[in-house]
């Protein structure tokens, strides 16, 4: 199986983009896992390797930010349930090392030319478009990277890539399987609704019952941790009013500018090849008498049209459009420059075959004056040395906070201003505080218990701060006159939500029975009849359409199916299923469809068997 699994990767280790988003995830809070340190304490061994209580404090650090994220503003980090956050996280970090392992075992490898590529490649690391050194290691260093360490993280990464998409890749499905899911899809219902809405106003809800439900959840209503920061911010704009530059440096640019400006000449020709089928003999004897019909006079476009075997020229008549030197083969524009507008060459011998070459115009290239370009040039100059002003006084920023036990010496160093953030938590907070760099330094080991200056953390290409704790406050148990209108609230909700529950099911068994009549209208409402609904109709809640298309089919037209569901705002909606329509039949491309999710969904469920054997199998220790 793993052979087959290796084949089918190989098509996936062409696409340097998934290289780019493993990368991605680094920069984005992937990389918080799994940095390269040395621990003492263990939190879990898989097969002998080690997981430290530090690589476990930050990934669960990394899932509260995730659930920060996804829930926005709804987030309430006093109602999250740390021991479930630290089991889920610890699942995950011996998920991925047993994954790392199978990899490894199957033999998976991954170059370090393609892995240079997918660091060349990666935006992140960039500037203006082209791979920067500078910027790679400013960007490695804010997450905690040596170059050595970043690579291994980054090819362990590419290894679980290599086997994730090898098992996704060895996922199929037979005819049947697509027809039957075709069937399923295409299937439509025919149903009628009755929608009750929560009323949470209605309901009284005691003092007693909010201290009950206090007492019985004290743990859930904890302040957050949080933490004030002091920062000192570095800017890189501040420096260009430091920076000069003299009229011989902008002179020496501009010589530089315009000499890369270069002479553009039309081209066109006409290729006879060698090759396995015609040899040098051959070729020369062709072109040889298409240059003489060429001194006869005839046209060189047509010809070109003819017998010339450039497919990506010659039904333009061999046209080659306008290039400058370098281009070309150095024979071929050597040739090409040696030519007078409208003269044809003597054949020309390539390593693709014979040529005969005919220049069809010049361009000269426009040369600008000093005066036009001087302000560009003065911002590049500027910005060249605005740029290694940057790295050389960051760099003495980092030093110096290493150092110092405060921020107020870098800052007299370096005429900088200590300033300070308001009060945030693991999910952050606005401006520096929402940035993901900040919130894990500030909540380092080093930083919040240890008492140290952060390293140097790059906010984006312009800003690098430095970090320090000024205040570490920690959770604590928030009174019940402070939660008490929340808790109210939720268990008005929650009250009400059952009471339409009971409701609901009480309606439901009198209509299954037939002690409550089948009727028009029902509790004081009508029925809302839709038919023809298919899996994803719009207009309908998600909620509702996959209760509807998980009852069971009516046993006959006047046998309806009942059943409830709850919505996310608390209302409840009765269904009655009155029949089950088969659709039309699938098209060649519907099937097509259906057949490739069906074998990514083959692929997925392989991939989690597999996790599932490499788990079943492997020596794991807890602490």
């Amino acid at each position: 199986m793993l052979q087959n699994i290796r084949d089918n990767s190989q098509g996936w280790i062409a696409k340097t983009i998934i290289g780019v988003i493993v990368a991605l995830m680094a920069l984005t809070g992937f990389d918080a896992i799994f940095q390269a340190t040395t621990h003492s304490q263990d939190a879990a061994k898989v097969n002998g390797e080690t997981i430290s209580q530090n690589e476990l404090s930050q990934a669960v650090d990394m899932q509260r930010r995730q659930l920060m994220q996804q829930l926005g503003k709804d987030f309430d980090p006093s109602l999250l349930n740390e021991n479930m956050l630290r089991e889920a996280a610890l699942k995950g970090l011996i998920d991925r090392k047993l994954l790392l392992q199978g990899a490894e075992d199957a033999k998976f490898a991954f170059s370090e030319a393609a892995l240079d590529q997918v660091i060349l490649q990666t935006p992140e690391f960039q500037q203006d478009g082209k791979f920067s050194p500078e910027r790679f290691d400013q960007v490695i260093r804010q997450m905690g990277y040596s170059r050595m360490q970043f690579r291994q993280m980054l090819a362990q990464e590419m290894l679980i890539g290599q086997l994730r998409a090898g098992l996704a890749g060895s996922g199929f499905v037979t005819d049947d399987q697509v027809n039957a899911f075709a069937r399923l899809e295409k299937q439509t219902r025919d149903f009628a609704s009755l929608t009750f809405k929560a009323d949470p106003a209605a309901v009284k809800v005691t003092d007693e019952q909010i201290k009950a439900h206090y007492d019985e959840h004290a743990k859930e209503f904890m302040s957050p941790e949080q933490v004030v920061i002091d920062y000192i911010e570095l800017k890189k704009s501040s420096f260009f009013d430091q920076v000069n530059v003299n009229e011989d440096e902008l002179k020496a640019l501009y010589e530089k500018e315009i000499a890369n400006l270069s002479e553009q000449r039309h081209a066109a020709h006409i290729l006879i090849e060698v090759n396995d089928k015609v040899n040098e003999a051959q070729a020369k004897a062709k072109i040889d008498e298409i240059s003489q019909r060429l001194a006869k006079g005839e046209d060189f476009a047509a010809l070109a049209k003819e017998f010339s075997q450039d497919p990506g020229s010659a039904n333009n008549g061999g046209d080659l459009g306008f290039a400058g030197q370098g281009v070309y083969d150095p024979t071929f524009e050597e040739a090409l420059y040696a030519l007078n507008k409208d003269q044809v060459s003597a054949p020309v011998r390539t390593e693709y075959g014979f040529h005969l070459i005919k220049l069809l115009g010049v361009q000269a290239p426009e040369v600008p004056s000093f005066a036009s370009l001087k302000d560009k040039l003065t911002r590049e100059l500027k910005t060249q040395q605005v740029e290694q002003r940057f790295v050389e006084v960051t760099k003495q920023l980092e030093d110096s906070a290493f150092e110092a036990s405060d921020l107020a010496q870098p800052a007299q160093e370096l005429s900088l201003k200590v300033q300070t953030a308001p009060a945030f938590g693991r999910e952050g907070g606005e401006g520096i505080t929402a940035n993901r760099a900040v919130i894990q330094a500030a909540f380092s080991p080093e930083v919040l218990e240890e008492g140290s200056n952060s390293s140097g953390i790059e906010l984006d290409p312009e800003t690098v701060v430095v970090l320090r704790v000024k205040e570490h406050l920690k959770p604590e148990q928030l009174a019940l006159d402070v939660v008490s209108d929340s808790i109210r609230k939720h268990l008005a909700q929650e009250q009400a939500t059952a009471a339409l529950k009971t409701k609901a099911d009480a309606l439901i068994a009198g209509l299954r029975d037939g002690s409550i009549p089948l009727a028009a209208t029902q509790e004081g409402q009508s029925w809302k009849v839709q038919e023809a609904v298919s899996r994803s109709q719009e207009g309908i809640d998600p909620v509702e359409l996959q209760a509807l298309f998980r009852m069971s089919k009516p046993e006959a037209k006047d046998k309806p199916v009942y059943s409830s569901v709850a919505l996310n705002d608390g209302s409840l909606v009765v269904l009655r299923l009155n029949g089950v329509n088969e659709g039309s039949a699938a098209t060649e491309e519907e099937k097509a469809a259906y057949r490739r999710f069906l074998a990514s969904r083959a692929g997925q469920q392989d991939f989690a068997a597999y996790r599932k054997q490499l788990e079943a199998k492997a020596d794991i220790t807890r602490y």
